[in-house]
């Protein structure tokens, strides 16, 4: 007897709901007619589901999400770097108390005390015909990150080898949720042939047919709610094997508009208006920002961060305000509105020729008009880069708040996390580094504002 199994997949949404009602409209209608046709039929997401520089997801803290996926019908899920590194340790730990699905990550855990109940390193799911499938699953490895969170990680490819190892005699088909990336999903597939289907996110890479790497199909269905993957297997009862496996993307803009969409969509940022629009601090004036230029902002915002972090001095890039700070009340929506970046504090200590290299670094010139994507960025390009407290003068001297910088000592910048990963300036990947977490810029500044002005 030949079984088709359809698993439905998403990914790396980043709570963009453009798409939502008509994409899960389309899977519930899907997913009915399968099962008249007498065929099983799940719903996975692969992480980044939630992205905390939408209004709705902040408010909530990711509950929201949760409902929303509830509210779906999914069957399985797996946490991305969004779930599990942009909400604090308390956060994490009891996101997923109400769902109603199963939660499937295998190198996270707590690095105190118990894990939550939801979280589980993998599952065993039973079709209507009795085919047993285990989904096992793993998250991109920020270590640093989690460890600062009071979470441990261990290896994602060794701990998703083991347990497919440790499966592969006692159910039917074994898949992956796979928040690693497309590169982590070849070498796994190309050491443990074990593994049927991994489904890929991470890297936001499309795969419209899938691929085939070593007998193990991979998919990908690129970001931000565009595509609905749909994976159809066919497994021989009796043989009891897969005899074909083919994964194929939906296009979600393509599919039947559902009656009151865009209304349902404004809900969910009402919602989070809402409950965000709520008085933080009092100021006398406004601060604008500027892209280009320094501000009346971004001289507030340096305050903040030296105040907070301690260091002798600063760096960051104008394009992280989003919007000048209004004259009045200002609320927390108002402060996500400027800075609705996923982005953390990063301490990094660095000797007077390291500075002096980051400083001439920073002026670079093309830098300004780039239109970052990614790094935990949500801004439109990435603007002048801006150095506080430490210049160079025209006898190439490092002066340190106006006065000549000691070669002996080694100094600290603070700066912001997405420049600790190497892209701008390599030498910050390998330098001595702490981060600020779980605060966001945002945090800093209500910290801040709430001490120096008004409540």
């Amino acid at each position: 007897m030949l079984e088709k199994i359809h698993i439905f997949h998403t990914n790396d949404l980043h709570s963009h709901f453009k798409y939502w009602p008509r994409m899960q409209n389309f899977v519930k209608e899907q997913r009915m007619e399968l099962a008249t046709l007498g065929e099983s039929s799940f719903l996975f997401d692969v992480g980044d589901h939630l992205d905390r520089s939408n209004i709705y997801t902040e408010a909530t803290i990711g509950k929201g999400n949760v409902k929303l996926l509830n509210d779906a019908g999914y069957d399985v899920v797996t946490i991305g770097n969004n779930e599990g590194i942009t909400l604090s340790h308390e956060e994490l730990y009891h996101l997923y108390d109400e769902a109603a699905f199963e939660v499937v990550v295998a190198n996270v855990y707590a690095s105190q005390g118990s894990n939550p109940f939801w979280m589980k390193p993998y599952v065993i799911l039973t079709t209507t015909h009795g085919t047993k499938l285990a989904v096992i699953a793993a998250t991109a490895m920020f270590e640093i990150y989690y460890k600062e969170l009071k979470w441990q990680m261990d290896d994602a490819r060794g701990t998703l080898i083991r347990l497919a190892l440790q499966l592969r005699n006692k159910v039917d088909i074994i898949v992956c949720l796979s928040h690693l990336g497309v590169t982590e999903d070849e070498l796994l597939a190309d050491e443990c042939p074990e593994i049927d289907v991994i489904f890929g996110s991470h890297t936001h890479h499309i795969l419209p047919n899938g691929k085939l790497v070593n007998g193990v199909l991979l998919t990908g269905g690129g970001k931000f709610g565009q595509y609905t993957g749909h994976l159809v297997v066919e497994y021989d009862k009796k043989l009891r094997k897969i005899v074909e496996k083919k994964d194929s993307l939906i296009h979600n803009k393509d599919l039947p508009k559902v009656k009151n969409e865009i209304d349902i969509v404004q809900s969910y940022e009402e919602e989070g208006k809402q409950l965000l629009d709520i008085p933080i601090f009092t100021t006398e004036k406004s601060y604008n920002k500027e892209w280009f230029h320094y501000s009346q902002l971004s001289d507030l915002f340096a305050r903040a961060i030296l105040d907070k972090s301690g260091a002798d001095c600063a760096l960051f890039n104008a394009g992280i305000f989003l919007d000048s700070l209004p004259k009045g009340t200002v609320t927390a929506l108002d402060l996500h509105r400027i800075f609705p970046h996923p982005i953390n504090l990063c301490t990094i200590e660095l000797t007077v020729a390291e500075m002096k290299e980051i400083f001439q670094q920073s002026k670079n010139e093309e830098w300004p008009y780039i239109e970052l994507k990614g790094l935990g960025f949500r801004g439109v390009i990435f603007g002048k880069m801006l150095t506080y407290g430490f210049s160079v003068n025209e006898d190439r001297q490092l002066l340190i708040n106006g006065k000549l910088a000691d070669n002996e000592r080694i100094y600290k910048l603070v700066t912001l996390d997405l420049f600790t990963f190497g892209y701008f300036y390599p030498s910050f990947k390998y330098a001595k580094k702490n981060y600020i977490l779980p605060e966001f810029l945002r945090n800093i500044m209500i910290d801040y504002g709430q001490r120096i002005f008004k409540p």
